[in-house]
């Protein structure tokens, strides 16, 4: 009988497999001893997706010049820590895939600029063992653990090679970051950005990245929110968003309330209805957005301005390929309040704590009348007032012209009077007692 290297050939298939359990199972037992130093898993970053698989979406995707599906290529997304850790998992999502997504190779290492990464820092990402996972429409998968150090406020380069076609991607459109894409061909593992000619500004099948941390770091918050949460009017690579500007601050307190500040704001969102273009209700998003974030301590709930405004707005002041986007069913301030509770009733009901952040005046924006600002009034003087939500945030109070409440003061509007410009987002952070993290 033929022998190779002394071993039956018969055995090498088992012998293999139990190298691989053996290595799988060493991995484990290293990451379960960091339990008894006090270290956990909290997510530093994470996004919220929505769907191209609708013609509405495709169009104004391809409006923007943005990708909507891959084939035979490499996507590098880059993500912005909030926390640091000992290692990481990322999560991967094809939540709104019309078919499966299979992923030939997944890497994942420190950005050095642009679509290069930092030497020596690109590790292979498996899943349950394999270097191959193919995710099947509708689900998400979540890596097994990488050895890589990174540090608060750090740039973390995920590359992902699909040999085949993904059809259209689950995606988070409006990143505020450039991202990058390959030419034909498998560069994941490549530290060099030579392969990476072509830029994006979105994020494609990416969900969220945990970190191992310290003990110091007690858990995690989420911002579910409409444009204002996502960045509208902030400038992309500047971390300029008020999710962001918390996130240093909780990190220049050293304080034991620290926690890492995740982002799920969607353009255009709303509580109460979904739309082609601007994702699914919030209260429909919610499980997947907030409550399967790894750590997660609290929810920002800071919505509720589409709900009320999107309906007033006049099809003539927004352009054509928008129109089907916005909602066209009037809400009372009743409407939206139920939708709060339904929120907080389900927060609570997972032990969380949720803190209510007030809507932000708009008047001069196309969709503002004065029956919307009795709305928003109405529904403000609940989230201050009625004392469900477990504290509050006063965006209203805080960025309001004293002259006039209903518009926002000159020196925190962008310039569309809807959203606040880089010293409005410093006004929100900076309205936020850091004593409700504690």
């Amino acid at each position: 009988m033929k022998r190779t290297g002394g071993v039956r050939n018969r055995e090498l298939p088992r012998l293999r497999s139990c190298a691989a359990i053996a290595f799988a199972f060493a991995i484990l037992c290293s990451f379960a001893g960091a339990a008894t130093k006090g270290q956990h898993w909290v997510a530093t970053w994470s996004t919220a997706n929505s769907s191209l698989a609708n013609p509405t979406a495709l169009s104004r995707y391809k409006l923007s010049g943005a990708p909507t599906e891959f084939s035979n290529q490499t996507i590098r997304n880059i993500v912005h820590s909030t926390v640091g850790g000992s290692a990481i998992r990322i999560r991967l999502t094809n939540t709104f895939g019309a078919k499966a997504v299979r992923f030939d190779s997944v890497y994942v290492g420190l950005q050095e600029s642009g679509a290069s990464l930092i030497a020596g820092s690109n590790h292979p990402v498996t899943f349950g063992g394999a270097k191959l996972v193919a995710i099947p429409e509708g689900a998400e998968a979540i890596s097994d653990p990488v050895s890589l150090s990174i540090g608060p406020q750090k740039n973390l380069v995920v590359s992902l090679f699909t040999s085949g076609p993904t059809g259209p991607a689950t995606s988070h459109s409006s990143a505020f970051q450039t991202n990058y894409v390959s030419g034909l061909g498998d560069f994941a593992a490549e530290e060099g950005a030579g392969a990476f000619k072509d830029t994006m500004h979105s994020w494609y099948f990416l969900a969220a990245v945990d970190v191992l941390a310290a003990r110091e770091v007690t858990g995690a918050v989420v911002a579910l929110g409409d444009s204002i949460t996502d960045g509208s009017s902030s400038k992309p690579e500047t971390y300029g968003r008020w999710t962001d500007l918390l996130a240093r601050r909780l990190l220049a307190t050293n304080s034991p309330g620290l926690m890492s500040v995740l982002n799920a704001g969607i353009g255009g969102n709303r509580v109460l209805s979904s739309s082609p273009c601007f994702g699914i209700n919030a209260l429909a998003r919610i499980e997947r957005d907030v409550f399967a974030q790894s750590g997660l301590r609290m929810v920002i709930l800071f919505e509720g301005t589409n709900d009320i405004g999107q309906p007033d707005t006049p099809a003539a002041a927004i352009p054509p390929d928008m129109v089907p986007c916005l909602s066209r069913i009037p809400i009372t301030a009743d409407d939206l309040i139920a939708g709060y509770k339904q929120i907080i009733a389900q927060a609570h009901a997972r032990g969380l704590k949720i803190i209510g952040a007030t809507i932000m005046p708009y008047q001069g924006f196309g969709g503002w009348t004065l029956e919307g600002e009795a709305k928003r009034v109405a529904a403000n003087h609940w989230i201050k007032t009625a004392g469900e939500f477990d504290g509050v945030i006063d965006f209203d109070s805080a960025l309001a012209d004293p002259a006039n409440p209903a518009r926002l003061a000159p020196p925190y509007d962008s310039g569309d009077h809807l959203h606040p410009g880089p010293a409005g987002h410093e006004a929100m952070a900076n309205a936020i007692d850091l004593a409700l993290f504690h």
